[in-house]
């Protein structure tokens, strides 16, 4: 198989975001493909990737938990359709109706996030102030106990992504395990699948002597080296582990619950958390995308059904996912937050698959993008504008000495010639216009039509 596609896409794609590293592994079956690592795991000390390297998994920590719920049910310690006061001394209820387990799973509580994460995330690597004192599960019930006040629709009914919930279920599989989550996660998922490198204790991590330094990438694109918030964060995502043995674990779901000889789950339970059980706002190419327990499901990429999930603690970025019709699977790590893993992700399971990555709609959509940024003048130079990608949009930006002026554009058409978009002006809606040539690429933006000039100075 040639990789070297995959490969110059990752590299353009951590050039232009300064991520400083990045690990992957490509999964058939119940083998590895290909693995390799790009760029640094620590900057200072010169030390290079490696599919062997330790990163946070972040919310990919959700897929071990939801597993560990399944093996409870299996086991008849309890049944997902059970209010969570069963197991904990905490009653949850959205709208009147009690929050069942399966709703924790499913992020359909009916709660919005409350975004404990994001604040714990940034007050441990100096991003924020608010400090949360959250370390254990009797701390998170307190800081929930008016959860219910902020509920916007019945359990079942609304997708919210919600950590909170998470973590609660991290409380229910200690009490009806009788062992700590970690332990409990470590026993009977970890060393069945002889994921011998997945840890969740800073000691562990510390002392391995291939561990990735987590980077904070500042909004003017400087590394700074940072930590990983050990203890505040848990079976929400939690866990740090590298590509090789996260392959082992997609390679277990390609086998249906099982690999080398250690079965995990029935066929039956891995197929109902691959269930889409509620619909996430997101729909796009791929079509409306949906839910399970702590997987989500993409209804149709290139035909097929995608099963995966991402994560992201601020200081690393993660994501795993499997075409289980076509067998084939992929991890990905990275050290700080910049590109999206999901989209390197996608490119590589396209390749797998036998499909051109380039037809991909985000990766169309951003070299159409990307093609516009520049410098723009009007007539004998009279007036300057710098036109800025900026996530799915572009801006802009019009300044002199006291003043500055950005405009967002939206896009509608992204042709191979004529590019459309529209913005807002006093409430109307404005249509801007980019024309692009073989040697020349022009912008029509109000009263004013402009050449870009390539100049990157204003």
């Amino acid at each position: 198989m040639n990789v070297s596609t995959l490969e110059a896409f990752i590299f353009e794609k951590l050039s232009e975001t300064k991520l400083p590293g990045l690990s992957v592994a490509l999964v058939k079956g119940d083998e590895i493909l290909w693995k390799r690592g790009f760029g640094f795991r620590d900057l200072s000390c010169g030390l290079a990737a490696t599919p062997h390297t330790l990163y946070a998994i972040a919310s990919v920590t959700k897929s071990f938990t939801s597993i560990a719920m399944m093996q409870l049910m299996e086991q008849g310690k309890l049944s997902l359709e059970d209010p969570i006061d069963v197991h904990i001394p905490y009653s949850l209820k959205s709208e009147g109706e009690p929050v069942r387990i399966w709703h924790l799973m499913s992020h359909s509580s009916g709660i919005p996030a409350l975004a404990y994460a994001e604040s714990v995330i940034r007050s441990v690597i100096g991003a924020g102030e608010h400090w949360l004192p959250i370390g254990s599960y009797s701390d998170m019930l307190t800081f929930m106990q008016e959860a219910e006040d902020w509920a916007i629709s019945r359990p079942g009914e609304r997708w919210f992504y919600l950590n909170e919930g998470y973590v609660l279920l991290g409380s229910i599989i200690e009490k009806c395990s009788g062992l700590p989550y970690q332990e409990y996660v470590r026993k009977h998922i970890l060393k069945p699948l002889g994921m011998e490198r997945s840890f969740f204790e800073k000691k562990e991590v510390e002392s391995d002597q291939d561990a990735a330094t987590p980077y904070i990438i500042t909004r003017d694109g400087e590394r700074k080296p940072s930590l990983y918030p050990f203890g505040a964060i848990s079976s929400d995502g939690g866990m740090i582990s590298n590509v090789i043995d996260l392959a082992k674990y997609v390679a277990m779901f390609l086998g249906w619950g099982e690999y080398s000889e250690a079965r995990l789950l029935s066929r039956e339970s891995v197929e109902a958390m691959q269930v889409a059980r509620v619909r996430t706002p997101l729909e796009g190419s791929f079509g409306e995308i949906g839910y399970g327990y702590g997987l989500g499901v993409v209804p149709d990429f290139y035909g097929r059904k995608l099963i995966g999930h991402g994560g992201n603690v601020g200081v690393a970025t993660a994501y795993i996912a499997f075409v289980p019709e076509e067998n084939v699977g992929i991890a990905l790590l990275a050290n700080g937050e910049g590109y999206p893993m999901s989209n390197i992700g996608m490119f590589g399971l396209a390749m797998m698959l036998g499909e051109d990555p380039e037809s991909l709609p985000f990766v169309f959509r951003e070299r159409a993008l990307t093609d516009l940024e520049g410098t723009y003048e009007t007539y004998k130079g009279t007036m300057q504008a710098l036109v800025k990608k900026r996530g799915d949009f572009l801006v802009i930006e019009i300044k002199d000495k006291y003043t500055d002026a950005i405009v967002p554009l939206i896009p509608e058409k992204l042709g191979k010639n004529i590019r459309t978009f529209y913005t807002l002006v006093n409430s109307n809606k404005l249509p801007v216009e980019f024309r692009v040539r073989k040697n020349q690429t022009d912008l029509i933006y109000e009263r004013y039509y402009m050449k870009k000039t390539g100049k990157l100075t204003l």
